[in-house]
């Protein structure tokens, strides 16, 4: 799906939940966003970034800093 199209598809997907009649279409829709809603931001990330994200927040806290671009570069 390309972005320009997205609110496309929303409208789409709004026309096809109002007029659907099964239960069970909006049951399936409802579990998918409470599915979504439930995920936690630090178990998406590997290994590797947690390692990251803790050694930043060490070097942080032990009075560290490092240029924005520095950290950027690092990570692209």
């Amino acid at each position: 799906m390309k972005i320009m199209n997205i609110q496309a598809e929303k409208l789409e997907l709004i026309r096809m939940v109002l007029n659907t009649k099964k239960p069970s279409v909006l049951t399936s829709i409802r579990k998918i966003f409470e599915k979504e809603e439930n995920i936690d931001f630090w178990n998406t990330l590997s290994k590797e970034e947690k390692e990251d994200i803790h050694q930043g927040i060490e070097e942080l806290n032990n009075g560290e800093k490092y240029p924005y671009d520095e950290i950027m570069a690092k990570h692209r």
